[in-house]
């Protein structure tokens, strides 16, 4: 109750009721077989100033970004198909020089922004609060150390934090993220969930680490009984502590579901490309084809085929478990690699098979009320794994 109440209210609407509105839009599609995402999530920039382990974005490339004006074309015609809710990443997002025009020209919209915070300074927050319709949500990995050695750089704990204060002093609905490895598994804990609510924080995201890109770090991986140990812990902190809680990987009944297999979401890269998810950075469509994102999409045979593929062989992560699949079904389409280094189909053929939160033998169901509700109702697997 700290957010500004103007904000808040632009939150409950925009992303609240118009979200749960356009999943039901996403319902009815399906029941026509017409495949068009509640949520779309665009990495706008490729740039960064972070060197971070395991990073899957050419970060060092020359700038690749979307315009200001294939940005406000791509989210215009997806809000006539009902949608209203769209992550921006990158990169660092903060490093386009129009996103905040482009949330200015959206606002019966609502915006994720997913950003390592370090840019967010005093007037920028300011202007957030001005605008109303975007959540930061910013990545912290650990401690000083953990933070320097993940992230790749010098006082990104102490500059993270710094923005994190700046969205807390104008009074955002702001989140923190933090992708769960081998060096930040103390991250999973009740005294890190009190740290953040003292802060001021008013959710955070719990996301795996992923063993993919150019320079993927697998001893960082974790393990199945630690991943089921992070669901376990997620659910009874729920009950618990006055604090959202996001993950991306886990039904009401505790079953494990991909958002990309299920069609709830798909991702757009700073090239344009269109993507099944971030990590699978393989395109047969650019939304330089078309001034419709929807026809792209909803024709798009490369999507269809690679979400049944993910849906018939795991509830988890395709990627991880079953590379090989991936890398059939690419040549199956031919589709380009949307890398800059050109080299994501000899990174596939170097990616050993490893386990995801998929684990059939223990399930855990959400024990909350309003998460069991909401997860029942607006992300389930929509028929996926039928």
């Amino acid at each position: 109750m700290e957010t500004d109440k103007r904000l808040l209210w632009k939150f409950a609407y925009n992303f609240g009721y118009k979200g749960m509105r356009s999943v039901q839009k996403y319902k009815q599609r399906l029941k026509k077989g017409v495949h068009f995402p509640p949520f779309l999530f665009i990495s706008i920039i490729n740039s960064c100033q972070l060197r971070c382990q395991g990073c899957w974005v050419d970060v060092s490339s020359p700038r690749q970004m979307l315009s200001l004006e294939e940005l406000d074309r791509l989210v215009t015609d997806s809000k006539k198909h009902g949608n209203s809710f769209f992550g921006l990443l990158g990169g660092e997002p903060f490093m386009h020089p129009q996103m905040l025009e482009l949330l200015a020209r959206h606002p019966d919209c609502y915006f994720q922004i997913f950003t390592n915070g370090q840019l967010i300074t005093d007037e920028v927050a300011a202007k957030l609060r001005k605008l109303g319709n975007a959540t930061p949500l910013i990545s912290i990995e650990g401690s000083e150390v953990v933070s320097d050695e993940r992230r790749g750089g010098q006082e990104v704990f102490n500059k993270t934090v710094a923005g994190l204060k700046n969205c807390i002093k104008h009074r955002l609905i702001v989140g923190v993220t933090s992708s769960i490895c081998q060096t930040n598994y103390d991250l999973v804990s009740e005294q890190w969930l009190k740290q953040l609510i003292d802060l001021g924080v008013h959710y955070v995201w719990f996301n795996t680490y992923r063993v993919v890109g150019p320079e993927p770090a697998p001893h960082l991986a974790l393990r199945p009984e630690q991943v089921l140990e992070l669901r376990r812990f997620i659910v009874n902190m729920r009950t618990r502590m006055p604090i959202g809680i996001v993950e991306p990987y886990w039904d009401d009944r505790g079953q494990a579901l991909c958002p990309m297999s299920t069609g709830v979401s798909h991702h757009i890269g700073p090239s344009g490309s269109i993507e099944p998810c971030p990590i699978i950075q393989f395109s047969k469509e650019n939304i330089r084809d078309s001034d419709s994102i929807y026809d792209l999409m909803t024709n798009s045979q490369f999507l269809k085929d690679f979400r049944e593929l993910s849906a018939e062989a795991t509830r988890g992560c395709v990627v991880l478990e079953r590379p090989d699949l991936v890398k059939d079904i690419v040549i199956e389409h031919s589709a380009s690699d949307t890398t800059q280094r050109q080299t994501a189909m000899a990174e596939l053929d170097k990616l050993a098979p490893s386990s995801s939160q998929h684990n059939p033998e223990t399930q855990i169901p959400e024990k909350h009320w309003l998460y069991r509700f909401a997860k029942k109702h607006w992300y389930f697997g929509f028929g996926a794994y039928t």
